[in-house]
């Protein structure tokens, strides 16, 4: 009896997991990034198509998250040094509450916008695996780079690599 039951249910099990499509697809390198709508805590309403013939930088980050507060100063260097009229930074709040946002931004003197995405919305669309995740678009909306974890975005490697992308 036992095994007819485990046969019964490994059965349910391989039909539930045919039925259900092949699982999750990741975003990848050279994918169109997907497009979003987002407010940030101005007010203002961001989406990722309108954006298109600039190069754009995505950065998903939380307040309780260590590496992100980290790396938050060299994403406000960067953004400084860039030319704001073919680059776009967007600090993506995931998960967490938009209030600690504002204080943590006070409090670093950060001005990059920062998005909303409280509810993983965004998120989801982008594969997070964890934070903080950084992805850059093209200027024709293709996703480009992916990094997973903190990066030293003032560094003379990650300024020229924008550049790059927004020389082509």
């Amino acid at each position: 009896m036992k095994r007819v039951l485990r046969l019964t249910l490994v059965f349910c099990l391989s039909l539930l997991v045919f039925a259900c499509g092949q699982g999750p697809t990741f975003l990848k390198v050279g994918d169109p990034a997907p497009d979003f709508s987002l407010i940030d805590r101005q007010g203002k309403t961001w989406t990722l198509s309108e954006l298109k013939g600039q190069v754009v930088f995505i950065n998903f980050w939380a307040t309780w998250c260590s590496p992100c507060l980290k790396e938050l100063p060299s994403m406000q260097k960067l953004y400084e040094t860039v030319p704001e009229t073919k680059f776009k930074m967007l600090a993506i709040l995931n998960n967490d509450k938009p209030v600690l946002a504002d204080f943590v931004a006070n409090q670093k003197g950060i001005t990059i916008p920062i998005l909303d995405d409280s509810q993983n919305m965004v998120g989801s669309k982008y594969s997070l695996t964890g934070l903080p995740e950084t992805f850059i678009v093209d200027k024709q909306g293709i996703l480009c780079e992916k990094f997973i974890g903190a990066e030293r975005w003032d560094a003379a490697a990650y300024v020229q690599m924008i550049m790059k992308y927004i020389n082509q």
